[in-house]
């Protein structure tokens, strides 16, 4: 049993003072409101619901920072994805894992309970199937088990390098997959998860341009109604790309041909028109946000001020991982938009409405419904039948000091980011004290040991 007290959290129902949680096995037994602490509680001044991070490239982490040097030509996306390849060929699986628990511990750090891993890393180097088609699965897998972290792992199916089945790169050999071996490696991804606490297994085709349309349905098929991710109209290159060998643009092609629904989530979208942000959120479909990388990357600004005036359903994810922040990632979102737009508080929506607090709510509800843990309502938030996912924040923090309500949310967002958090507990179990991991330290040295070998 676990029993915790704040002086102040974020429940369902707005703001609570004096909150009193109870909780047994992972999960929320009882939220009363008003009360004193009790004999025995654990005391703490501000809480929030961790939030979802729904688009992760764990590997990734390792690359921050490296990748900041001009070439010889303009650089973009395209460029970066040349330089991420070349560090790609050299990853083992021990050093998959040991960069994947990294990020999985800066992301509780930062305030994420639950990762969706983007997962196509598949085979070993030179593409040679491993004779366990789960076991660079089994590591990512490992990687959360070790840091406590929640998982939805998407594994993802990647069979062409352009439109039209166009044929794969050399340096695209580790992830390329037939529909056959992909269904091996997805039924290994689900043996890897199994034991682990509310993992569940998804499926990613992973872009309109790695993917042939009979491939697609077929990825759809064996997704058993789960979590589908994939890719879309992250770069205008592709858009004009799919134009030219559908007429078709991305969006358009897939709202075409595919049954996108409420178990889709489609990562970036940033080169959308209105018509398919009308339809995106008509089908009740996920848009799948990551403005730290996007910005990093130069990919464009998704127009979320727009697609929230659907009504649609979005939320974030650190994708490269070249900063990880919960907050921060909220703060880029509304940040590109008053750019953009030349104005304040863009995403608020209405007049008096604090801007964090419908920031944080949006991300909260669209992630969880990302990575399939939004089933029955329980876990929206600090609710009875809830896990308890919780982050702790710092009453004395510089952006927090004398705020109160959604000031509370506001001063996070805006100003403590990361640094404002305290503790963190996934299901039940708290991983994050003073805002450091458990295992940082252990982490760390087995991280640092894996990148001195592949950037030697």
């Amino acid at each position: 049993m676990t029993s915790l007290w704040f002086e102040s959290a974020l429940l369902p129902q707005g703001w609570a003072a004096q909150v009193r949680i109870t909780a047994a096995n992972g999960h929320i037994e009882h939220v009363a409101v008003g009360v004193p602490p009790a004999p025995g509680d654990e005391r703490h001044a501000l809480a929030v619901p961790g939030m979802p991070n729904l688009h992760s490239h764990a590997f990734q982490r390792a690359l921050a920072g490296l990748t900041e040097r001009r070439g010889r030509h303009a650089d973009s996306f395209w460029s970066w994805r040349e330089l991420m390849y070349q560090f790609v060929e050299r990853v083992e699986p021990d050093e998959l894992e040991a960069l994947s628990a990294l990020a999985y511990a800066e992301m509780l750090e930062a305030g994420f309970t639950r990762v969706g891993e983007f997962h196509y890393l598949h085979h070993d180097r030179g593409g040679v199937p491993f004779a366990d088609p789960g076991e660079l699965a089994a590591r990512i897998a490992a990687a959360a088990a070790h840091t406590g972290i929640g998982l939805t792992l998407l594994p993802v199916f990647y069979a062409h390098g352009g439109f039209g089945a166009a044929a794969a790169s050399e340096r695209q050999r580790r992830f390329i997959s037939d529909p056959a071996r992909f269904a091996r490696i997805l039924e290994a991804s689900r043996a890897a998860v199994h034991g682990i606490p509310g993992a569940l297994v998804g499926v990613a085709p992973h872009s309109l341009r790695a993917v042939a349309p009979a491939e697609l349905a077929d990825v759809v098929a064996l997704g058993r109604g789960g979590p589908i991710h994939i890719h879309i109209a992250e770069q205008l290159q592709e858009v004009a790309d799919c134009l030219s060998w559908s007429g078709r643009r991305p969006i358009e092609w897939l709202l075409e041909h595919a049954s996108v629904d409420e178990h889709w989530c489609l990562v970036h979208a940033t080169h959308a028109t209105d018509a398919e942000l009308g339809a995106i959120a008509a089908r009740r479909a996920v848009v799948g946000l990551c403005p730290i990388t996007e910005a990093n990357l130069g990919d464009g600004i998704f127009p979320a001020a727009r697609f929230l005036e659907h009504h649609g359903r979005f939320g974030v994810g650190s994708d490269s991982n070249i900063r990880l922040d919960a907050a921060e990632e909220l703060r880029q979102l509304e940040y590109s938009q008053r750019l953009a737009q030349q104005a304040r508080n863009v995403l608020a929506g209405t007049g008096g409405v604090s801007t964090g607090r419908h920031l944080f709510e949006a991300a909260l509800a669209g992630g969880r419904q990302a990575l399939g843990t939004a089933a029955g309502g329980a876990g929206a938030a600090l609710q009875a039948g809830a896990p308890l996912d919780l982050v702790t924040l710092r009453a004395d923090d510089p952006a927090l000091i004398a705020r109160r309500d959604d000031e509370i949310l506001d001063g996070w967002i805006f100003s403590g980011g990361r640094a404002a958090i305290d503790c963190v507990w996934c299901a039940g179990v708290r991983l994050v004290s003073n805002g450091r991991h458990r295992e940082r330290e252990a982490i760390l040295a087995r991280y640092a040991k894996a990148l001195r070998r592949l950037l030697a």
